[in-house]
């Protein structure tokens, strides 16, 4: 039996629209270089409304081992991907650090 560790880092992605697209993003992003996700679905209640989406948990993972700012730029790329691949007009990246609202709303 082996065992592996690293330090601790996670960011998550917060974004409504189809979980399964989503998915299938993911599937096609960690295909070309290793990444452990997790992926569960949810609901946003907020001032007027409410709307289903879902949450994206990256993890450093031991068998694929990278530094936070690794974990943040690929947690960047990919919700970006998924935003514009559900049609959707904003996502949330947080970290430990600070949370980072993405949208393409015209202010």
């Amino acid at each position: 039996m082996k065992s592996k560790k690293t330090k601790t880092y996670w960011v998550k992605v917060f974004a409504a629209g189809a979980i399964e697209i989503a998915k299938q993003v993911c599937r096609e992003e960690f295909l070309k270089k290793g990444l452990c996700i997790t992926i569960e679905p949810t609901l946003f209640i907020y001032t007027g409304g409410e709307e289903i989406g879902f949450v994206i948990g990256l993890i450093n993972y031991p068998r694929f081992p990278a530094s936070p700012s690794s974990i943040r730029s690929r947690a960047r790329q990919l919700a970006i991907k998924i935003l514009d691949r559900t049609c959707q007009h904003s996502t949330l990246i947080m970290t430990p650090e600070k949370t980072e609202w993405i949208t393409k709303r015209k202010e």
